[in-house]
């Protein structure tokens, strides 16, 4: 079974709930997903991290329209932070990976209007069996079914990631907590990047308290 090449495409189709027909963690999936594109940029060699931000390495440019333009943005940008980049464009990064899901087929969009004119989209997965062995993959990966050193990179940052939002399409809560000391183990391949997630979440949560 074949699965979306980039950790966002993953990320996005990780959070699926295929019961529920939706996405969760919605409020967080921006931040979520431009994390995954930074991870993936640093797993191709693009970025590397230096004084608590991201340096160009490779400036060849990135097969990739979203890994394109985050790239970009960064290379013609004086040196900002992680957690900077993280936030940057989170607002557009869910409908982003959607329409590249739906352009390489794997999920269907259809759209229509709410009493003729708020418009609304209904995403459906084709093959849900791509978001059960996501959740698999990853699930087991937090269970500690080898050592980190061993895993397949991208797959470490996968779970990594989701280890941050607690996604519930992987596992309940409680579980992601047990297992926090295995998440930041498998954080440390793309280091900088988990730490930065969190930081935006508690930041965007501490914002939405004291407004």
């Amino acid at each position: 079974m074949n699965l979306p090449e980039t950790l966002p495409q993953r990320l996005w189709l990780l959070a699926y709930d295929v019961e529920r027909k939706r996405l969760t963690s919605r409020w967080k999936l921006g931040y979520l997903i431009r994390a995954g594109v930074l991870a993936e940029l640093m797993l191709r060699g693009h970025l590397a991290d230096a004084t608590g931000g991201p340096e160009v390495r490779r400036t060849a440019i990135v097969d990739d329209q979203v890994l394109d333009a985050a790239f970009q943005q960064i290379a013609n940008s004086r040196r900002r932070t992680w957690q900077h980049w993280v936030n940057k464009g989170s607002g557009r990064a869910v409908r982003q990976v959607r329409d590249q899901l739906e352009a390489g087929g794997w999920i269907r969009v259809e759209h229509r209007r709410l009493l003729g004119v708020i418009p609304l989209a209904r995403v459906t997965v084709r093959d849900t069996r791509v978001v059960r062995r996501l959740a698999s993959t990853v699930s087991t990966a937090m269970r500690g079914g080898q050592p980190v050193s061993r895993m397949d990179d991208r797959e470490a940052a996968l779970t990594a990631l989701a280890a941050v939002v607690r996604l519930r399409t992987v596992m309940p809560g409680s579980q992601w907590r047990a297992a926090r000391k295995r998440g930041d183990e498998l954080g440390d391949v793309v280091a900088p990047v988990p730490r930065a997630l969190h930081k935006a979440i508690q930041a965007a949560q501490a914002a939405a308290a004291a407004g």
